[in-house]
């Protein structure tokens, strides 16, 4: 059996749902592949690039700013799975202006996107408000945070469903990045200088994940089970919303890249980051081909 790890670098069901459905329902067995499911959040590039990655988005800025050679052999959604949440005052993302907000470093792909709407919601990140940066964890310090009013907002992901928060605490959620901005941010990335793309583990993994993703589409019901096993603080019901609001649309099988799209968002995230951009096809231009490799 071919041996492969794949490191994840975020937490929660954006970045782990995929492989977590692979894994649980058997397909990487099936593929003939043992997939070491590895927790990256605090590696190096050096150290994750023995492997295969699910994080498409830091990938990016590490190719960016390191010149690794990342490549990207599938992606699984274009939506990345973070919102902008308010404490009781702020109902709108202009209520932003002067207040403070608990967000990603600059320079962490999430925190880049965080700048990235703040810029086309006419907010300046570095002048009109105040950048609270912190290690976002699960972000239940954010919860803390704005119930005692020591922030004014918080920029947080998937660990936690900002509909059920925001209804609980009496927040609001004032925008979600996926509405915003596009840009492949999950999937299978590697670099082949230590992962060749045409290897045989990596082709099974990469078949495995497009299983996954047909799953998620294809069984609704039991794609409703695997949210609520994430997001265990919801309701069947909430559940279900949030898999119909964010999973079902967009983590679909058979993706193909919308080069004009996927190069919007690589200058967006470059001109963020002061750096040259790069060409779309460089970074996704494999994707898909390992999925359909046998």
């Amino acid at each position: 059996m071919q041996t492969i790890d794949l490191a994840y670098v975020g937490r929660g069901l954006h970045e782990e749902l995929v492989a977590h459905v692979a894994d649980q329902e058997g397909y990487f067995e099936d593929e003939g592949v043992h997939v070491a499911v590895r927790d990256g959040v605090g590696w190096p590039a050096e150290r994750l690039r023995r492997g295969a990655v699910i994080g498409l988005g830091r990938t990016l800025v590490s190719r960016l700013t390191d010149g690794i050679g990342w490549t990207a052999v599938s992606f699984s959604t274009d939506r990345p799975l973070f919102w902008f949440l308010g404490n009781s005052d702020v109902k709108s993302m202009a209520d932003l202006r002067g207040r403070r907000l608990a967000v990603h470093g600059p320079k962490d792909p999430p925190g880049t996107f965080a700048r990235i709407v703040l810029r086309q919601h006419g907010l300046d990140p570095d002048r009109d408000l105040e950048c609270v940066v912190r290690h976002p964890g699960d972000y239940q310090m954010d919860l803390r945070r704005l119930r005692d009013g020591s922030i004014d907002a918080a920029y947080v992901g998937s660990t936690l469903s900002p509909e059920q928060v925001a209804d609980e605490e009496g927040f609001h959620v004032l925008a979600w990045v996926g509405d915003h901005f596009e840009i492949p941010t999950v999937g299978v990335v590697v670099d082949p200088v230590h992962v060749p793309l045409d290897s045989p583990a990596l082709q099974a993994l990469t078949r495995a994940n497009e299983r996954a993703l047909r799953f998620l589409v294809e069984q609704p019901s039991r794609a409703v089970d695997y949210v609520a096993w994430f997001l265990d603080r919801l309701t069947r019901e909430e559940a279900q919303r949030y898999y119909e609001h964010y999973v079902g649309p967009y983590f679909i099988p058979g993706r193909t890249m919308d080069v004009s799209v996927a190069q919007h968002a690589i200058d967006a995230v470059a001109a963020e980051l002061g750096v040259a951009s790069i060409p779309a096809e460089a970074m996704y231009g494999q994707a898909g081909a390992a999925a359909g490799a046998r």
